[in-house]
């Protein structure tokens, strides 16, 4: 009866995946971004694939009354003017649990020299839509992250979405390493968009060593087409997706969403839709919320993906449109400050700027109230920093600023970690660091 059951589902799946009437027509046009393609256009919808000769595959991205507009997965077009091009549907992939430990591309390619993948029974769409909200279960279970300035200041629950926003080479990926190795998760899954070649093994190897078993990483790399990194992010969340709904207690780490929204730039601009904000397409700033919004609880029963959202801020602008409009989905925002890392102190964060909107189901009524207490210290602390270089402090004065000059040092230097430590107690570490002379 299993094995009757597994075939049924096998064919199912097939039957989705693979049309009985293939639709075809012709490519007419092949610039360095894009096919055109007629005979297709009553056929086909935005989003769905179409097969584009041996090996090579590209999404729609326009409908015209003639012709569709085809971005080509492949970073090299290749072919002719002629060339058949046929409907593929909407893309599917079937993760499995033997994926876990793999590198695969955007396409769930293994990239790691490890043998093919074994498909899932289920296909799944990388398009799918969020959880609807009414049925999502509550956020309530914190996550010691072993960061101890983020387990202070800016504590983590789980099936929380929260953003790391940086400028480059402020110490984000290191910090994202550090998060990565963050216990009580049953599977991780890596989006790495947009990354340097040489990177992408020092990340996995060096970040996750032990846990690496438990891991899955889809990279697309810089050098790879828009749509590649455009699908990236979508590939690893759908992933994200299929072991929430097992059940199980996912962290997703994505390094970047800004890349992401680079490579959505590229594809909609190859559209024909005009530039509104920085270069940016409208639909840009839909398909952020679209994606972001796919993170988060499950349904009751099922597990909750923790997401970890890097977001590199062009220029140390925080009010860049995609910085902004990503600050404004996420349930909370860590901030790297190139100032803190100037001055050597990493992680880098920035506990006045920094916020998670989930913080008092991970505090108790103590530490909220200590954490309140510290960052009052902290600001006068930095408001007074150039009164004090002038000599304008004078120690007996304010009592409120002689504990902020006498404890804020304390804090800073209880806040710093090296990438290979793990913090057990976070306030336990600080309130020795605070009581010491």
């Amino acid at each position: 009866m299993g094995t009757l059951e597994t075939l049924r589902q096998t064919i199912a799946s097939a039957r989705q995946d693979v049309p009985f009437v293939r639709v075809s027509g012709r490519v007419t046009e092949i610039a360095p971004a894009h096919y055109r393609v007629s005979g297709l256009s009553q056929f086909v919808n935005i989003g769905e694939i179409v097969s584009l000769g041996p090996g090579q595959i590209g999404e729609v991205v326009r409908i015209d009354d003639e012709t569709v507009i085809v971005k080509p997965f492949q970073a090299i077009v290749s072919g002719g003017v002629g060339m058949s091009a046929s409907r593929a549907g909407p893309l599917r992939i079937h993760p499995d649990q033997s994926w876990k430990g793999r590198v695969i591309d955007a396409l769930c390619k293994p990239t790691d020299g490890g043998g093919l993948l074994a498909a899932g029974l289920t296909g799944m769409c990388v398009d799918a839509q969020p959880v609807t909200a009414l049925k999502r279960t509550r956020v309530k279970d914190p996550v010691q992250t072993g960061v101890r300035v983020i387990d202070t200041f800016t504590p983590i629950c789980a099936g929380q979405r929260i953003g790391v926003f940086a400028g480059s080479g402020v110490g984000k990926s290191t910090l994202l390493a550090m998060l990565a190795r963050a216990r009580g998760f049953d599977t991780v899954v890596l989006a790495l968009v947009g990354e340097r070649g040489r990177e992408v093994r020092e990340f996995l190897e060096d970040t996750l060593g032990d846990d690496r078993s438990k891991a899955i990483a889809v990279v697309s790399t810089g050098d790879e087409s828009a749509a590649m990194r455009r699908l990236a992010p979508k590939t690893a969340m759908t992933i994200a997706e299929y072991f929430r709904d097992r059940g199980e207690s996912v962290l997703l780490i994505m390094d970047s969403v800004t890349r992401f929204a680079h490579a959505a730039r590229e594809v909609a601009l190859a559209a024909g839709e005009p530039a509104v904000a920085r270069g940016y397409a409208p639909s840009v700033f839909s398909d952020l919320p679209k994606l972001l919004e796919r993170a988060g609880p499950g349904s009751e029963g099922a597990g909750s993906i923790t997401g970890i959202f890097a977001v590199l801020v062009d220029g140390d602008d925080h009010n860049d449109p995609v910085a902004d409009a990503i600050r404004g989905t996420l349930d909370g925002h860590i901030v790297l400050d190139r100032a803190i890392a100037d001055q050597g102190r990493y992680p880098a964060v920035n506990v006045l700027s920094s916020v998670s909107r989930l913080a008092a189901r991970a505090w108790s009524a103590e530490e909220r109230a200590l954490v309140l207490r510290l960052k009052a210290m902290i600001a006068q602390f930095e408001e007074t920093r150039d009164l004090r270089l002038m000599g304008g402090y004078h120690p007996g004065q304010d009592p409120e600023l002689d504990k902020a000059v006498k404890f804020a040092p304390k804090v800073y230097a209880a806040m710093e970690q090296e990438p290979g430590v793990t913090s057990a107690d976070a306030f336990r570490e600080l309130s020795e660091a605070l009581h010491a002379e």
